[in-house]
């Protein structure tokens, strides 16, 4: 089985969409604000640890990532993307924050919106060759791609525009670094 998902991740066209490192244990601030990070959780040493570790596992592994990589726009995020494959590779998009509010309280309506946003986005296939890195959140059980632990990863398989993606596969962090063994 590892040695068939290594070569399915080595051929590309995947997005691992993968949960920050873990965060300073609290809470994100009522009057949180991206541009200030203390108005939010922050990763911590282990976290940040589990940021580097995780570029190193793929790059050892040879998986091939398009670039840039996508974060959330959450410091935790970023910073954790910035660890793994360098500040210039990576781009921030504001939708990813979307997802971390489907933990909130939210009318069904507002839910079905992100949702759908969420399946357009998976849907997208990466360059030829390459996979599609988005760093963001954990989602709330049976909402979206559910819960992922700190650098987990869900491998989706997109199917392009209009026409769904498929979960191939849910790696926490150790479970990646032993695809190779």
């Amino acid at each position: 089985m590892n040695e068939s998902l290594l070569d399915l991740l080595r051929e590309g066209g995947h997005v691992l969409y993968a949960r920050h490192g873990e965060a300073t244990v609290g809470i994100d601030q009522p009057y949180l604000n991206f541009w200030y990070c203390f108005t939010q959780r922050n990763l911590s040493d282990r976290g940040r640890r589990q940021a580097v570790y995780y570029g190193e596992i793929l790059r050892s592994l040879q998986i091939p990532i398009s670039y840039p990589v996508i974060a959330s726009p959450f410091c935790r995020t970023i910073e954790t993307a910035q660890l793994a494959f360098g500040w210039p590779s990576v781009q921030v998009d504001p939708f990813w924050f979307e997802t971390y509010r489907l933990s909130g309280n939210l009318s069904n309506a507002e839910q079905k919106r992100i949702l759908d946003t969420l399946k357009a986005k998976l849907e997208i296939k990466p360059p030829q060759g390459s996979s599609k890195v988005i760093i963001a959140h954990s989602f709330p059980e049976g909402i979206g791609l559910g819960p992922i632990p700190n650098m987990g990863t869900v491998i989706v398989k997109p199917r392009g525009q209009g026409n769904g993606y498929e979960i191939i596969s849910k790696l926490s962090l150790l479970d990646l670094a032993n695809l190779s063994r």
